[in-house]
């Protein structure tokens, strides 16, 4: 098939050729006889194309093309059929009845036959089978895995890894043979063998040498050690003692040198599920380190480089264990080929983040490195020196970057303006140099990354050295002058109006921010008018007041809407004073995923919508918990650095986010439906077993305005035993003034799919905070899986599992929520308040007691106070928000230590209700 020229292109004809009309309508040469097998070949090849660009067919169309290719199989050419093959296993996916190609496709690969096209038969076979039939099939594909043509045995290796998510228990039985397959030892009588007839991938010849006219060629790549490898480790993943025996076995004892492997990729995948259990269990890691450290030494610069890897990637690694990683990764460094250095010096650059004084002894290597012609490897061995050298070496490598920044992609500039950032961090008396640098590269050209990463550098010198904030406030006006980014405009203006109002001159900013209200767009003129009003309205001059006044006055000519309305907001603060405080100073913000939590229950219950939406009971968290939920991870950790299985882990959900989560699957369970609105939830679930045990149960509490909710999490580790009708009975240890309405049992509970059982009560007197303990039974019925079907047996028995006590405290009632302290405690001065004094003989130090009060109230710690700076006098300031129409409540804990006497408490508590107050104290006097 000729390939369409540059001009054919320009004309329209390559896209008719390959138009999906007009291969559906040749498709009719699939019925000549006879069969042309050079047409047929180059259809196959026009379908598959299309395809792989990503056209779809429907299923009607796929269902013609997947018929008329299997046509095709009455013809005798092994390309034609290796064509075949191709056509069918990516049209199955679309087309309907494909199941009946089967015995087609069965003829092709029994074990005596001898073709070149066997490999492709096996691979399509698994795309063309009901998972149900993977049983019937199983003796072909045994006899291929331990075929000793690779191409055989690979494509069978394959065919399982794709088969095993859906028809388990029948590959788990290829276990034998998968291993059979990896402890493969001498390649003349595992591969390319001439009686099997096949070459390596499938590319040798059949028996009948008048069909490809190919010579058998063995094979020495050991690929299928690297497929079976795989598929051994899907089969035991589950089991980590199985995992590590099967690592210690292929590993080749300290030396490494025993090892059945000898395909590269084969160990690399090896070293990988090493670092993964270590990682899942800190135990074996001194037997994993000295297999690594073995790996060290392979002849193959891919099995070191990925044993060295893991090494530095190790948890708590210390530096004498590093040593021979770093020693290897050095000799690297001055490898003639660019992929081992890049991949050097890569790996020393994420190691120079938490190690840098054991990556400084490759310092003369790497500096040697920075003149490299490749520019990758010059802009990670900069960075990394970044990270190692001292204050002394700062301005060289300063002058050095500045010489090839013109010369590398916005990707590894992204990286140097990071490693520059934590620099400036590390040595703030360098910061002028640094400084200017960064003003230097934001007047550059350059994409919206890396501007991004230049102001949020600058951001943290502003943060973080004082020394700097004027000058880099300069710096960002002058950028802003002529940025054409903007979301970089409206975070730079919402900066100047957070720290321009304090700064020795801020009226010289104004003039910066009234120019983007003359000559920006309409987001950033209104980020321009909030920055503005922050100057007027934070009393620093009357003057400035007025003259910002006149300025906002101004804008409310403004055509845009949103410029408009924040004027005159701001125009309406001016008027009335005390608006100040929560419009412009206000430290706190509503947790929004709380807030969005809110809005959607009070949105989907018709009830509630003939009442204003109460926002009080909507927990505030501080901007900088808010800063700190929002942030991204520094670029420094995503761009460029090796990846690995810590760096790909999503950070944990906040509270406000698990409540949301917990309200969402609540309103699935229809039996719950009628109790309205989660007003609390657990923000973590507390086990009620040992973690080693065959039942892990964990408990979460719900409260609902007249119901408590308990949700047990259940658990089962026994792989062949289903448990059915699980419940948990639960019995209150005293009156505890709560009434059992029913329990949602789970009708089956398996090693791979946990349940939930809800045990719902209902609050006999709604306005009390019950606080109860529980004893907790799990009983089930406990059934064996039959091995061969994989189903549990008719016959079972029941049983029981005691389970830890549960109680409902305090806290299950208490949402952490931020405020203001001093203001607000003020504030509360007329309402509620109780004092009470408490001695803690068993507290060792003030810090243990503010840690005991914070987890028992379940209340947010504000102004660093959870930290006490002195041994023997603190004073811990909490704030929440009692569910349940509790209201507000605010706790001031004032607390000594003595080594005789322990922690003396004296806690104060003011709150809108009664109630509240003294649900704190009965839950610490408790």
């Amino acid at each position: 098939m000729s390939f369409a020229t540059k001009k054919d292109e320009e004309s329209g004809l390559s896209t008719y050729y390959n138009n999906k009309t007009t291969v559906i309508q040749e498709a009719r040469v699939f019925n000549e006889s006879p069969i042309s097998p050079r047409k047929c070949r180059a259809l196959l090849t026009r379908i598959v194309y299309l395809l792989y660009v990503g056209e779809s067919f429907n299923t009607q169309e796929a269902t013609t093309l997947f018929f008329g290719t299997t046509k095709l199989f009455q013809h005798k050419d092994s390309a034609l059929r290796q064509m075949v093959y191709l056509a069918i296993k990516e049209l199955a996916e679309t087309a309907e009845d494909v199941i009946m190609v089967t015995s087609s496709i069965m003829k092709d690969m029994q074990p005596n036959s001898e073709v070149i096209y066997r490999p492709n038969a096996i691979r399509a076979l698994c795309r063309i089978i009901d998972p149900s039939m993977a049983q019937g099939v199983e003796r072909f594909f045994k006899a291929a895995i331990v075929d000793k043509n690779p191409s055989i045995s690979s494509a069978a290796l394959v065919s399982a890894y794709h088969l095993f998510p859906h028809a388990k228990d029948v590959v788990k039985r290829w276990v034998n043979e998968a291993q059979e397959a990896v402890n493969a030892k001498s390649s003349s009588s595992f591969f390319g063998s001439t009686s099997s007839g096949g070459s390596y991938l499938g590319w040798g010849s059949s028996s009948s040498n008048t069909n490809t006219g190919y010579q058998p060629i063995p094979s020495t790549s050991y690929i299928t050690q690297y497929h079976s490898l795989g598929l051994l480790y899907l089969i035991r993943q589950q089991d980590r003692m199985a995992v590590t025996k099967m690592i210690q076995q292929l590993g080749g004892g300290r030396s490494g040198a025993g090892t059945t492997l000898k395909n590269p990729m084969a160990l690399c995948m090896l070293i990988r599920y090493a670092a993964k259990v270590m990682e899942e269990d800190p135990n074996v890691q001194r037997q994993m380190l000295d297999l690594l450290e073995g790996w060290l030494r392979h002849k193959s610069d891919m099995v070191n480089l990925e044993a060295a890897r893991v090494i530095c990637e190790m948890k708590n690694v210390t530096p004498p264990q590093l040593t021979r990683s770093i020693a290897v990764l050095q000799l690297f460094l001055s490898s003639p080929k660019s992929t081992l250095k890049f991949a050097a010096t890569r790996t020393l650059a994420a190691l120079a983040v938490t190690h840098p004084s054991s990556v400084a002894a490759c310092n003369i290597d790497l500096e040697n490195l920075i003149s490299d012609p490749n520019r990758s490897v010059a802009t990670y061995a900069i960075t990394t020196l970044l990270k190692t050298g001292n204050e002394a070496s700062v301005d060289r490598l300063m002058k050095q970057i500045s010489g090839f920044m013109s010369e590398i992609s916005d990707e590894f500039k992204v990286i140097i303006v990071d490693a520059i950032r934590s620099l400036c961090l590390k040595f703030p008396a360098k910061h002028e140099s640094m400084l200017a640098f960064l003003s230097g590269v934001l007047r550059d050209e350059g994409g919206y990354d890396f501007k991004r990463a230049v102001v949020e550098a600058i951001f943290d010198m502003i943060k973080f050295i004082a020394d700097c904030k004027e000058q880099a406030l300069s710096h960002l006006c002058e950028f802003i002058e002529d940025c054409e980014f903007t979301k970089l405009s409206v975070r730079i203006l919402h900066l100047l109006g957070a720290e321009g109002p304090k700064a020795p001159q801020p009226t010289k900013y104004i003039r910066f921010i009234y120019n983007r209200v003359v000559l920006e767009n309409a987001t950033v003129r209104a980020a321009a008018v909030a920055a503005l009003a922050k100057f007027g309205l934070n009393n620093i001059d009357a003057k400035l007041g007025k003259s910002v006044h006149v300025l906002l006055n101004r804008c409310l000519d403004d055509v845009d809407d949103e410029v408009r309305d924040r004027a005159a907001l701001y125009l309406k603060v001016y008027e009335e004073p005390p608006l100040i405080q929560p419009y412009i100073k206000e430290e706190s913000i509503y947790s929004l995923s709380a807030l969005e939590s809110k809005l959607v229950s009070y949105l989907s219950d018709p009830e509630t919508l003939d009442q204003p939406l109460d926002i009080s009971s909507i927990p505030k968290i501080s901007k900088e918990q808010a800063a700190k939920e929002s942030a991204r991870p520094s670029t420094l950790e995503t761009i460029g650095m090796p990846s690995s299985s810590k760096a790909s882990t999503p950070p944990p959900p906040s509270a406000a986010e698990t409540q949301s989560n917990y309200a969402q699957q609540l309103a699935e369970v229809p039996e719950l439906a009628s109790y309205g609105p989660v007003l609390s939830s657990s923000i973590k679930p507390a086990p009620l077993t040992e973690s080693e045990t065959e039942y892990q149960v964990s408990v979460v509490k719900h409260i609902f305005k007249e119901h408590i909710v308990f949700q047990f999490n259940v658990s089962n580790t026994i792989p062949d035993t289903v448990l059915e009708q699980v419940s948990v009975i639960m019995q209150p240890q005293t009156e505890s003034g709560l009434v059992e309405d029913f329990i949602i049992p789970v009708p089956t509970v398996t090693a791979s799919s946990p349940g939930i059982v809800y045990v719902s009560f209902t609050r006999e007197n709604p306005e009390e905070y019950v606080q109860a303990s529980f004893q907790c039974i799990l009983k089930f019925v406990s059934k064996e899986l039959d091995p061969s079907t994989g189903e549990p047996e008719e016959e079972g028995y029941e049983d029981e599992y005691q389970l830890e006590e549960t109680e409902l405290a305090a806290s299950d009632y208490i949402v952490p929520s931020y405020v203001t302290f001093a203001s607000e405690w003020d504030r509360m001065r007329s309402g509620v308040s109780v004092t009470e004094t408490f001695a803690l003989p068993a507290m060792e130090s003030l810090k243990a007691a503010c840690n005991s009060v914070i987890e028992i109230l379940n209340m947010q710690p504000l102004g660093g106070t959870e930290d006490p700076q002195s041994p023997t006098v603190h004073t811990l300031q909490l704030s929440g928000l009692v569910a349940g129409g509790g209201g507000k409540v605010l706790v001031r804990c004032r607390m000594t230590h003595t080594k005789a006497q322990g922690v003396t408490l004296e806690v104060s508590v003011r709150a809108e209700q009664q109630a509240a107050a003294d649900l704190v104290i009965s839950a610490i006097g408790g």
